[in-house]
């Protein structure tokens, strides 16, 4: 019988348990996966300490990479041995074997590996609306990457400097820097260290980055707004700090009229046509090696926990893989 990670209340990292799990058959418009790579994501935490609401009991993980085994009736465009990689609004990528809607994979090309796929599906499609979407990256614009040696800064930095954008990226220590200086960024701050805002108003000749992306969210907001030219975007997608607490609307117009958003990956893929254009751009950037997919760390799917507690320390780089 294949094993997942599961969990039955909310909490911390003694909530996970590895067990066997009841699979089936797919349904009509699924497709069988057997995982041989699945990506690890800061969103898992928030599904896992409550923040972001889940069923209970529930699997744990959003994105995975693997070989189709079983194919529902209705499910197009797909057959057994095919290489797939999705990721979904809901967690239950971390376990050995599931049943996927068939419109969420996409196919593996050639010269990608299964751990590849795995670490970029979600961080890759998120760098990729967040870059060619949210705000529009054109040559010539500064922008600030929070946690710009994470697995989606590392990957949102390489491309947007393919795409002539000088890249400011603030990082929690040294090596992280070291990393970021070699993975797109231009600049290289360090949080707690480095006068965030002085340094960017610097670097910039006092006018400001044209977008923020933030990830860390509570800690970084409010600096990160004063570090934005006018007009500019704030685009918070992550809480790895906390959630940022309430602020007022004046505070965007005092600073520049500025434009404020919050967005998800999955409201970016929601269309198959969307999903498949995005993961088409993706593969061809990693291909062409405009992207190179750094992976720090691997762990056996067991020592799932593990990886978590390393994750939420702060101790990896690049992306995360858990190998069943």
């Amino acid at each position: 019988m294949p094993k997942a990670i599961r969990f039955y209340e909310t909490g911390g990292l003694e909530v996970l348990r590895f067990e066997d799990v009841e699979v089936g058959k797919p349904a009509p418009d699924e497709a069988q996966v057997r995982h041989t790579a699945i990506g690890v994501n800061f969103i898992d935490v928030y599904d896992r300490t409550g923040l972001y609401p889940t069923s209970l009991p529930s699997g744990l993980g959003r994105e995975a990479a693997g070989v189709v085994t079983a194919v529902g009736r209705k499910a197009k465009g797909l057959r057994v041995g095919n290489r797939v990689a999705y990721c979904l609004p809901k967690p239950g990528a971390a376990s050995e074997l599931s049943n996927v809607p068939a419109d969420r994979l996409v196919k593996v090309p050639k010269g990608i590996s299964d751990q590849q796929a795995a670490a970029i599906m979600m961080k890759g499609l998120t760098a990729h609306y967040l870059i060619r979407r949210t705000y529009r990256v054109a040559k010539g614009d500064y922008i600030l990457v929070h946690a710009a040696a994470g697995g989606v800064g590392l990957v949102l930095c390489q491309w947007a400097k393919s795409l002539g954008a000088k890249v400011i990226g603030v990082v929690g220590s040294q090596p992280k820097a070291d990393l970021a200086r070699k993975n797109g960024c231009r600049h290289v701050l360090l949080s707690g260290q480095d006068d965030i805002v002085a340094r960017v108003k610097e670097i910039t000749r006092g006018e400001g980055v044209a977008v923020v992306y933030d990830s860390v969210g509570k800690d970084v907001f409010m600096l990160s707004l004063d570090c934005i030219r006018r007009l500019g975007m704030m685009v918070t997608f992550g809480n790895a700090s906390g959630p940022v607490p309430p602020i007022a609307p004046l505070e965007l117009s005092k600073r520049g009229s500025l434009f404020l958003t919050r967005p998800t990956v999955f409201h970016y893929v929601a269309k198959r046509t969307d999903l498949e254009s995005a993961a088409r751009e993706l593969f061809a950037a990693v291909k062409s090696k405009k992207v190179k997919v750094h992976i720090g760390q691997t762990y056996p799917l067991a020592e799932a926990a593990k990886a978590y507690e390393d994750l939420e320390a702060r101790r990896t780089t690049g992306s995360t893989v858990l190998i069943p």
